[in-house]
């Protein structure tokens, strides 16, 4: 089978570079070179079709396509993953219909999509508080800090590409940015991926769309037990497709200390909390009407081992913050190099050095800073105290984000310790200065954290596409303009996600864990009303965690959440696990690859069928025919029992098993 060449100029020095290291990223990819003799896998002076309407189409609807995935998946189980790698998998095979597609404009398709993942990763985190506090909050209100906050974090990326990205090539490894190239340069050269990621996309919607109560119902989704001989203990699991696909995408370390979480919570904390209050004759703060013997599991998980869990959360956070700070202050130091670096280099003339011009950095900050200044209290009460607030954490954030992110990854971007501390400080000032803990001062509070959260997490993967793009030969000019459609096209549609699912929020069904927590922050340093001591003990377990050398935010997670919840990804992970020491070298990357493409497929088909089963349910309240289209619908099915809904759960994880067990190396029978 013949190879695809492409096309240079008669007069490039390299004819056909790209042949000559067979068809992959040049050695000093991964080199500690200067990245200004960084030879790109497209020639700077080649001008192949980059930015195309068939890209941005395409990545404004992989965009909007993670962007709901994550957000469903953040607010169910606090966790999102990564999309740039999926997201490239999806433009290098829709840019393979067209003969003229080139790798750039797979590239550009990545940058939008994953722009979308980003940015529900910020909202989520943050603005499900205000349902939590019962504050009615329109959806024009969400996208407005959605859309300002992400724009912030590309705006502040922007001078420092050329310090993080060009100077720093071979010291910032950028993991996924370069992942993702190397995806995109195997699509380039003939193999497509894409159908892992689409065999993942079908059989999790499937599966989701048989199990969801408010669709076919045939099976229960958490089917649980009660422990005997430990009184208040029970053991269940949330069996989805999203739950199994976060279990191999994280790995078994942080899926086993999740779980240990879990079991602290709840087969250690709740029945001793059970135990020791059996015999109380009155209620124990911070419960106020009902005694511990008459309080069922859930509503001991949520009256104590919540607060405990939130210390614990904060703590792991805030410690991942700290451990940065080194690495925070080089990276704030060396980016406001980045910033006059930026403006001494107007004339660049090479296509792979154009960045959007600085005037647009400068007059963007202070239009977003005077938008938030000025608006009204009724729009967003943030005034120009919290306009400077925002501004001044914002760049810091987005500077350390930017840096951090490429020496550990999007993964491992402490955003939420990043939050935490934005939060902290700002109640602190606001309670300084005489503010109460009226629904007022906590949403001008929330809105300064939350617009923070969003810029750093935008800016790390901002960051990371930036990376792909320096690797592949992209202009940084067109990623730029990218990254701001990408999050402009996503704000749109977060506004109407969070709507769609505040019902779920308000009840539980949903966790929302870390908007859980910054609720309960803003609520304590305002209202002084934190039970400390449960705090306190949260803060104590996450810090013999984090002195036993283990990842004290997975384990405080794990604590916070239900442990139906961490069950399944345990088994996600322990698939990984089987995988990683059965294999080695090449097969070993094979399947890991190929699993990662079915698990991420997992999760967006789940989530795209529960955002599915959302909107049918606001429909039913408002339309008697989809109500009775519905209600005919779940009548012509019956609920399994729990024995058919782990049948069917482990027939779901041997798809997974299987589809990441036979994959072959390149070359041997693989793509």
């Amino acid at each position: 089978m013949a190879k695809k060449t492409r096309k240079v100029k008669p007069s490039a020095p390299v004819v056909d570079e790209g042949e000559a290291r067979g068809r992959g990223l040049a050695p000093e990819a991964y080199l500690e070179v200067p990245g200004e003799t960084y030879r790109p896998y497209v020639n700077a002076a080649d001008h192949p079709l980059e930015f195309t309407l068939r890209a941005i189409f395409f990545g404004i609807v992989v965009g909007i396509l993670f962007g709901f995935a994550n957000a469903y998946l953040g607010l169910k189980v606090g966790l999102t993953v990564s999309a740039s790698i999926p997201a490239a998998v999806m433009g290098v095979a829709y840019l393979r219909l067209w003969r003229t597609s080139t790798v750039l404009e797979a590239n550009l398709i990545q940058t939008i999509g994953s722009a979308g993942e980003a940015l529900a990763a910020g909202v989520i985190f943050t603005l499900p508080a205000l349902f939590l506090w019962g504050v009615e909050i329109g959806q024009a209100k969400i996208i407005l800090i959605a859309l300002l906050s992400g724009t912030l974090g590309v705006l502040f990326m922007i001078p420092l590409r050329r310090y993080l990205i060009v100077r720093e090539h071979g010291r910032l490894p950028y993991p996924e940015g370069t992942a993702c190239a190397e995806v995109l340069v195997a699509g380039d050269a003939g193999g497509s991926k894409a159908k892992d990621l689409l065999w993942g996309l079908g059989i999790g919607g499937l599966y989701q769309f048989l199990m969801k109560k408010d669709l076919l119902g045939l099976w229960p989704e958490a089917p649980k037990v009660r422990v005997p001989g430990f009184r208040g203990a029970e053991v269940g699991g949330h069996l989805t497709p999203e739950l199994l696909g976060v279990g191999f995408i994280i790995g078994p370390r942080i899926a086993s200390v999740m779980l240990a979480g879990g079991v602290l919570g709840w087969l250690v904390i709740i029945p001793l909390i059970a135990t020791v209050g059996q015999s109380a004759k009155s209620p124990l703060y911070p419960e106020v009407s009902q005694l511990i013997s008459d309080m069922k599991p859930e509503e001991l998980w949520r009256q104590y081992v919540r607060y405990i869990g939130a210390g614990a959360v904060a703590f792991g956070g805030i410690v991942t913050l700290l451990r940065s700070l080194p690495t925070i202050w080089e990276s704030f130091r060396q980016g406001l190099a980045g910033f006059f670096l930026l403006a001494k280099q107007k004339g660049e003339s090479s296509r792979t050095q154009r960045d959007l011009p600085m005037s647009l950095v400068f007059f963007g900050a202070l239009l977003i800073i005077g938008i938030l200044a000025s608006l009204p209290e009724r729009v967003m009460p943030v005034g120009w105290l919290g306009a400077l607030l925002v501004t001044l954490f914002a760049f810091f954030f987005v500077t350390v984000s930017s840096r951090i992110v490429g020496l550990i990854g999007s993964s491992s971007n402490p955003v939420s310790g990043m939050t935490i501390a934005t939060l902290l400080i700002t109640a602190l000032i606001f309670a300084a200065l005489g503010h109460d803990g009226s629904a007022l001062a906590k949403v001008a509070v929330l809105t300064v954290g939350s617009m923070v959260c969003i810029a750093a997490a935008v800016a790390g993967d901002t960051s990371q596409d930036l990376k792909t793009g320096f690797l592949l030969g992209a202009t940084p000019r067109y990623q730029q303009i990218g990254e701001f459609v990408g999050v402009m096209t996503s704000a749109l549609v977060m506004g109407y996600v969070l709507a769609l699912f505040k019902k779920p929020l308000v009840t539980g069904e949903l966790a929302a864990p870390q908007a859980n927590m910054m609720a309960l922050v803003i609520d304590g340093v305002l209202n002084e009303s934190l039970p400390w001591t449960l705090v306190i003990l949260g803060i104590v377990i996450a810090a013999t965690v984090e002195m036993l050398a283990l990842p004290s935010l997975a384990l405080a997670v794990g604590l916070y959440l239900p442990l139906s919840l961490s069950t399944p990804i345990m088994l996600g992970g322990l698939i990984r696990w089987w995988i990683e020491h059965r294999n080695q070298d090449a097969r070993l990357q094979a399947k890991r690859e190929r699993g990662i493409l079915y698990a991420s497929g997992l999760i967006a088909g789940a989530a795209l069928v529960g955002v599915l089963a959302q909107f049918l349910y606001v429909l039913a309240e408002r339309s008697h025919s989809v109500e009775n289209f519905l209600d005919h619908l779940q009548k012509l099915t019956k609920m399994g029992e729990g024995h058919v809904a782990i049948g069917m759960f482990l027939l779901m994880a041997a798809t997974l098993f299987a589809m990441a067990n036979y994959a072959e190396p390149a070359g041997k029978g693989g793509e």
